[in-house]
Formats: C-alpha cells, sequence, structure tokens
C-alpha cells in the first residue's frame, strides 16, 4: 500500500484534474498542479484547495524535468478533449495529447517516480457492439481525431516501457460529469437548456449511449489506484450508468422543471456506443462509484443554480 507522498498533477486546474487535486489532497498527498490555463482551466476550479498551481505547458521539458524532481508519484491528466474542436482544428490535440504525453512520461522515466499514472479514455477503443464491453486488453481503434491522439498516447506508454523498462498505469474511463465541467460538454449544455427554460437539444437521432461517471468517483478511483494498485497496470472505471442521450437528457429536463427535448444534426466523429469492462479494477481496488446518477444529476444542477455562470458557454 503506497503511502501519500509528493505528486505532480497536470492538468489539475480543469474539470477532472480539480476533482483529483481535492482527492489527492483528502488522502494526504503533496500536490503540485501543473496547467496552462487554457479556456477548459480556471484557477478557480482550485479555489480552496491546499495545492502548488505552476502555470506552464506540458510540452516544455525544462520545466516539466524541474517539477519532476523529487515527486513520489504523477499523474498525466492534461490533454485536449472535445470530439468536435478535434475535428475544427486538430492541432492543439496532436500537441498536447501525444507531445505532452512524451514529455510528461519520459520526465517521469527518467527521475524515476515510483508511480506514473496516465489518463486515457474509452474512446480508444472506438464504437462498442449493442451489448459488448471492452476489457482492458481491446484493440484501439480510435473513431476520431482526439480519440487518435489518445490512443497514440497509450502507444508511447507502451514504448516507454519497452525502451526504458519504465512501466505506466494507464486509466480509462466512461463519461464524467459534475461540477465544474466546461459549458461546451452534454450534461453542462442541457444544464443551463434546461434551467433556463429552453428545450434540450439532442444530436442526431438520441439514441447513442453512454455510460456517466460522477467525477468525485472516478477521482476516488485513482486514489485507491495510488494506494493499491502495482506501476504498469491498466485499469477501467465505468459508472454502470448507461443511457441513450434522449434517455439523460429527459431526466435532466425533468429535474430542470420540465423542458422539451429537440433534434438538432448529428456531430461527424460521433460513435453509437462506448462501454467499459471494469470489473477487473473493482476487486483489485476495492473500489465501486458510491453516487447514484440521479443523485449526482441533482446535485450538480443545484450547483449550478447558485450562479448560472458556472455552466455558461465560454
Amino acid at each position: 500500500m503506497a503511502r501519500p507522498g509528493r505528486i505532480l498533477l497536470t492538468g489539475g486546474a480543469g474539470f477532472i484534474g480539480s476533482a483529483l487535486a481535492r482527492a489527492l489532497v483528502a488522502e494526504g498527498w503533496t500536490v503540485t498542479v501543473l496547467d496552462l490555463l487554457t479556456y477548459a482551466g480556471r484557477r478557480a476550479h482550485l479555489d480552496g484547495v491546499d495545492v502548488e498551481l505552476v502555470v506552464g505547458d506540458v510540452c516544455d521539458e525544462a520545466l516539466v524535468q524541474r517539477l519532476m524532481v523529487g515527486q513520489d508519484a504523477v499523474v498525466h491528466a492534461a490533454a485536449e478533449s472535445h470530439v468536435a474542436r478535434s475535428l475544427v482544428n486538430p492541432a492543439p490535440f496532436l500537441r498536447t495529447n501525444i507531445e505532452g504525453a512524451r514529455v510528461v512520461l519520459e520526465a517521469a522515466a527518467a527521475e524515476g517516480v515510483a508511480h506514473a499514472v496516465h489518463l486515457s479514455t474509452d474512446e480508444v477503443f472506438g464504437e462498442a457492439s449493442a451489448l459488448g464491453r471492452f476489457g482492458p486488453d481491446a484493440p484501439l481503434r480510435p473513431g476520431n481525431l482526439y480519440a487518435a491522439t489518445k490512443a497514440a498516447a497509450e502507444a508511447i506508454v507502451h514504448a516507454i516501457r519497452h525502451t526504458r523498462g519504465f512501466p505506466v498505469s494507464v486509466v480509462r474511463c466512461t463519461n464524467n460529469y459534475g461540477p465544474r465541467q466546461h459549458g461546451e460538454k452534454a450534461v453542462p449544455t442541457w444544464i443551463r437548456q434546461g434551467l433556463a427554460g429552453d428545450p434540450l437539444t439532442i444530436h442526431g437521432d438520441g439514441l447513442a449511449r453512454r455510460d456517466w461517471l460522477q467525477v468525485d468517483d472516478f477521482a476516488g478511483g485513482i486514489v485507491a489506484l495510488l494506494r493499491r494498485g502495482q506501476p504498469g497496470e491498466v485499469h477501467h472505471f465505468a459508472g454502470g450508468n448507461e443511457r441513450t442521450n434522449a434517455q439523460l437528457a429527459a431526466e435532466l429536463a425533468a429535474l430542470c422543471g420540465g423542458g422539451a427535448l429537440a433534434y438538432v444534426p448529428e456531430r461527424p466523429g460521433q460513435d453509437r456506443r462506448y462501454a467499459l469492462d471494469d470489473d477487473g479494477t473493482r476487486a483489485a481496488l476495492g473500489w465501486a462509484p458510491k453516487i447514484s446518477l440521479h443523485d449526482g444529476l441533482a446535485a450538480t444542477i443545484s450547483w449550478a443554480k447558485e450562479d448560472p455562470r458556472r455552466v455558461a458557454l465560454e
């Protein structure tokens, strides 16, 4: 069982990263956050959290090497993450998601960090069959440019292990939701529309299926991995809350006080279904989600109601 020590968290001012920062501090880790504070990363996300924030680029080799010195662990969460953005301008995705992963993980290898964790995504597998779930060893078949960059980053993980003998843990998760998520994502978009009394917009026929995991439950999974896991393992984290997009939007509409659904053209690059098999992770780490989808959505709506700008599209 690993004891908390010093940890470098990249992307720690983003949505998932700031939830990780809170969970790591609560566990007793001394956290240094490296974040460029682009559109999705904000200082305010870390208000009241006892971390050292370093504003900088994960592709800055000298900076990353300096910050890596003396760290006991690193969690590489920094990434560009929106499929639609990757189709319009893939350059930031190629740079941050691939080169950033190389810089951070090679620096961790050079420093001999005890445990390095790379955050990936369920999208690296491409579209799941109607009933199947992807296990940790399933082949990677990304179906959009964002997913392709995350699959490439996983290839770098394997290359570093082969060439440097440095094992990096890989984490894949299903769709996260919760406080501090950028307004372009599905859940904050639907909350914003529902609270305003507007129709909730559904891309395509609404039958695409996603599995939803509350972000604090996912952060708890990373803490469990650092506590009980071994370097080089692959872990899946799933919410067990699979819904069609139309079903989830309707549930959010009801929680917001009612509202119609409005169907708009499908976006390119969208897979019909993602699904992860996380049975091994649950058994190995003693982890399972604690927050029901209903309660998690209701709490996210309450958080948004406190200040509607929280789910604004900026």
